[in-house]
């Protein structure tokens, strides 16, 4: 465990979590090997902090390092990124280049965003990895090169193996020792000792005082989702250390900072009119959800009650049927009238209280806007015009709503 301390110290590294710490322990083992290594985990992680730990502590630490983005080299250039070329290889190559694998020779080449190599150069890697050698762009002399692989990916490469957009048996090549850098949103104890470390950092930088949170500000800190992880937190503590006016960060205001958040139940809307922005696209499909499981849950009690007239008339006029919450949202429907009720709900017309006549389909309006803003309305209803409760109840930030009150032109 001191081990691991002073690796954490030594890199700056804040965190406590069981899972960050095996993460770190199997990188201090696998260090002072030339086993090749493949860091999962999703974007803003640190998985290139991990890289530079297995090289500064194996044997290579001396010799050069180098970094690589894989996705962001264009793909008619990668090969001659990698393993050089030769004059006159290609339009535009005027003179012969080094590749990394020949400038780095001897050192530790690091592959980042592995799953965005193309196939063509995945092969050419498999062999350096298998057998030590490459062959320029362009030229026909083989050459050998002593180079630690160490590949990082946000994505899943072995699914990507299974639709041939990686090559399997470079998968299992790379993936000889993998580790997983956690999320942030799975060590939740360390987000505040990483945003006051953050914000300690930026106030010292802008010489300023570092600002502090409240018990339910740091609630909410710690129960954000963190999609990009300790990059967005650093990025998100630096915001609210330059533009927070009270350095006492209350709950009201750090909501202010934070992205509206996107539900994993949620279905898009379309506003009448005009073009939504993404977050709002994604913050307000919660709506249609309320409105859709209620819908259903109606058609299927107004179901059940039908059937139960149909059978015995005479419980249409019992307590429990003229008191039910069901008749009263459908307030004008009956068995002996033609209503809309839901969506191409059959409904039942009849002539009298002992025969049914026929039966037709009537639909109900499917606009989405309409539906919206009905339950909108709901919402404020409920809550007496309380904006930030009735938002709340929606799922929606108060912004949204705002502007949802105005687009439709509801006075509340």
């Amino acid at each position: 465990m001191d081990n691991i301390q002073s690796i954490k110290n030594r890199f700056g590294i804040i965190g406590n979590s069981a899972a960050l710490n095996y993460a770190l322990t199997v990188a201090a083992q696998v260090a002072n090997t030339d086993l090749t290594v493949l860091i999962n985990g999703e974007s803003g992680v640190g998985k290139e902090v991990f890289s530079q730990i297995i090289h500064t502590l194996s044997a290579r630490k001396h010799n050069p390092f180098i970094a690589v983005n894989c996705g962001a080299i264009p793909e008619g250039t990668i090969d001659s990124e990698l393993f050089g070329h030769e004059k006159g290889s290609f339009t535009g190559a005027v003179d012969s280049r080094k590749g990394y694998f020949e400038t780095v020779n001897g050192g530790t080449i690091f592959l980042d965003e592995i799953g965005e190599m193309p196939l063509g150069t995945q092969a050419r890697l498999l062999r350096v990895l298998e057998t030590g050698e490459y062959i320029r762009v362009g030229s026909s002399k083989v050459q050998k090169t002593d180079v630690r692989v160490i590949t990082a990916t946000n994505r899943d490469l072995l699914d990507h193996t299974q639709n041939g957009k990686f090559r399997e048996d470079l998968y299992y090549r790379l993936n000889t020792v993998p580790i997983r850098v956690p999320a942030l949103r799975d060590r939740k104890e360390d987000i505040p000792l990483l945003f006051r470390k953050f914000c300690v950092d930026f106030a010292e930088r802008y010489k300023t005082t570092s600002i502090q949170l409240d018990d339910e500000a740091r609630d909410i800190l710690v129960n954000y989702p963190w999609r990009g992880n300790v990059r967005e937190l650093k990025n998100m503590a630096e915001q609210i250390s330059v533009l927070a006016t009270d350095k006492h960060v209350t709950a009201e205001e750090l909501r202010k900072f934070l992205p509206e958040q996107m539900s994993t139940n949620q279905l898009p809307v379309l506003a009448s009119g005009g073009k939504s922005s993404s977050n709002d696209f994604n913050s307000e499909r919660d709506i249609l959800y309320k409105l859709f499981f209620d819908m259903k849950k109606d058609v299927t009690e107004l179901k059940k009650m039908f059937f139960d007239i149909l059978q015995n008339p005479s419980i249409a006029h019992s307590p429990a049927y003229q008191d039910a919450d069901v008749l009263h949202n459908y307030s004008s429907a009956d068995v002996n009238t033609s209503t809309a009720i839901t969506p191409a709900q059959p409904i039942l017309i009849s002539n009298n209280n002992d025969k049914i006549a026929h039966h037709e389909e009537v639909e109900e309006t499917l606009s989405i806007a309409d539906k919206e803003k009905e339950l909108i309305v709901k919402a404020l209803k409920k809550h007496k015009g309380k904006r930030k409760d009735a938002a709340l109840e929606l799922g929606i930030s108060e912004r949204t709503l705002y502007r949802k009150l105005k687009e439709y032109n509801i006075n509340d």
